[in-house]
């Protein structure tokens, strides 16, 4: 007994030394930059060199796939051009005349990185690539990529066409928050009709083995050319928690990727930072039926809070009246709070009146009377 115990223990001590070799090693990453991101919050659990500006090839069309959702026009079907389907690089063999659905497009985008598939999505929506592009660099701003430039809805080299490792996280979390863009980007494979002349079927099939090799693995986009070297844009769920990250320019992307969301998974975890079913504070009333009025957060508030070292705190800033004249109304602004992790804003909030509570000035209950024989 005492001989089984005895090799049990140094089987948990061999596992536990490895898991901590494994984090640690999160800082030898061999890429040009990277980011780890947690896709709620956009807060930065670990990165490097991400805000240096670089090329980062088909990773691109993660900006590209959520314009195109964004535009409401899934179910359109685009007419294939000579232009778009001459493109060099990866590709979907779309002939020229054919028509396709839009959603069946962005699947091509995504799940075997279509260059022709990209260039028919930017031309049906905004006519041309450059006026594509254009809309591409908008929706960037307010996203908050104020480092990013797009020039190409695919990701082709341009010198004026590139990113920075936040910058491109920022990006990722925003799509993935969208449920359509998540459900393609998990998907591992998908079939999607051929030209209509022809009767057959394209089969495509994911590149990105973070969806088989990465437990919790659910997305993101690969991205390869000889200027940008080899991208990943990841994701991975576990818990209901999800984080994203970016490598640019990393010979060995897949192990890398995942050193970054083990790290994430291991060093941090997912608390409730704020409850709205727990009362905030309760505000004196002035006239009321009631002394005192109890004020709840609108929403539940999540964050990521690191538990490696010395555990984080979440600190509240709240802005709320130190009292209130009744009457009060049920789900009545009273107030907002705000929770921050260090300097790092998690989430906003407003704060509510969850009850009614009646005045008991004489005018209030004199119009409360006139207003029932009405």
């Amino acid at each position: 007994m005492i001989k089984r115990i005895s090799i049990f223990l140094f089987l948990f001590a061999l596992i536990l030394l490895f898991t901590n070799i494994f984090v640690a090693n999160a800082s030898d990453i061999d890429a040009k930059a990277y980011m780890l991101m947690d896709v709620k919050t956009n807060r930065v659990l670990y990165s490097h060199n991400s805000s240096a500006k670089l090329p980062m090839a088909s990773t691109t069309k993660i900006m590209t796939v959520i314009l195109a959702i964004e535009s409401g026009r899934l179910d359109e079907m685009v007419t294939i051009s000579r232009e778009a389907s001459i493109q060099e690089g990866s590709s979907i063999y779309l002939k020229e005349g054919e028509k396709i659905k839009l959603e069946d497009l962005l699947y091509a985008i995504m799940l075997h990185s279509g260059n022709d598939a990209s260039v028919a999505v930017a031309e049906h929506l905004c006519g041309t690539v450059e006026k594509f592009a254009e809309l591409m660099n908008e929706k960037a701003r307010q996203i908050g990529a104020n480092n990013t430039n797009f020039k190409n809805p695919h990701g082709l080299p341009d010198d004026e066409h590139y990113t920075t490792a936040f910058d491109l996280g920022l990006i990722t979390c925003y799509a993935l928050r969208n449920d359509t863009f998540a459900q393609i980007v998990k998907t591992k494979r998908k079939t999607i009709p051929g030209p209509e002349e022809e009767n057959w079927d394209r089969v495509l099939t994911n590149k990105n083995k973070m969806l088989w090799q990465f437990g919790g693995g659910d997305g993101v986009k690969t991205g390869y050319t000889k200027k940008a070297g080899r991208c990943l844009v990841s994701s991975a769920t576990r818990e209901d928690w999800q984080l994203a990250s970016v490598v640019l320019n990393c010979g060995d992307m897949w192990n890398a990727s995942s050193q970054l969301l083990e790290y994430g998974f291991n060093n941090y975890k997912k608390i409730k930072a704020i409850d709205k079913d727990e009362p905030f504070k309760e505000i004196p009333v002035i006239k009321g039926k009631k002394k005192l009025a109890k004020v709840y957060p609108a929403e539940d508030l999540y964050g990521p809070i690191k538990i490696s070292g010395n555990e984080e705190e979440v600190i509240i800033k709240e802005n709320l009246d130190n009292k209130v004249k009744a009457p009060i109304y049920e789900n009545k602004k009273a107030g907002t709070l705000e929770a921050y992790i260090g300097d790092f804003c998690i989430g906003k909030t407003d704060l509510i009146y969850k009850e009614n509570i009646e005045s008991t000035s004489i005018l209030y209950n004199v119009k409360k009377i006139l207003k029932g024989f009405k």
